[in-house]
């Protein structure tokens, strides 16, 4: 696969990171209409900042995205502006988070980031079929109990 690289005015670079966050309390509340909007607000700030998002997926409790960070900005940075401000808009579009949330602060602190190498493919294909993957998982780990109080396997004395 041929590597894009990016370009400003005297630079070409490829820096390409996978970052997750999630929100505060690590509560599974992404789903339904915050789900799309939350979707929104990130492509749109990421074009704010000529920010990439490569890949994205958002999970009921957590957030995953592959970017393209150009090198004027570290990723702490970006990190700080994607959370603040989408927390704000999230605020605005949803007031009823206020009594789950109070002071306006949607993301728990802290991120998860990592650099993405040559196996960029791979790691967009895993971000695209993560959720699929989990649903599975949860589907395997069911498990159907015996009632302990039942008649069934106790010998009576």
């Amino acid at each position: 696969m041929a590597q894009k690289a990016y370009s400003l005015s005297r630079t070409k670079w490829m820096c390409k990171h996978r970052i997750v966050f999630t929100p505060k309390y690590r509560r599974k509340v992404i789903y339904n209409e915050l789900r799309k909007d939350i979707g929104e607000i990130l492509r749109k700030l990421c074009g704010y900042k000529g920010i990439e998002a490569i890949e994205g997926h958002l999970m009921p409790d957590h957030v995953h995205m592959l970017v393209a960070i150009p090198p004027k900005y570290s990723v702490s940075s970006v990190m700080g502006y994607l959370k603040g401000k989408s927390s704000l808009m999230i605020f605005d579009k949803h007031a009823n988070l206020k009594y789950k949330y109070g002071n306006r602060k949607f993301w728990a602190e802290g991120y998860y980031v990592s650099t993405v190498g040559l196996n960029e493919a791979t790691i967009a294909k895993y971000i695209r079929e993560q959720e699929a993957a989990d649903i599975a998982l949860d589907r395997l780990s069911v498990k159907e109990y015996e009632d302990p109080f039942s008649a069934k396997g106790h010998k009576k004395s």
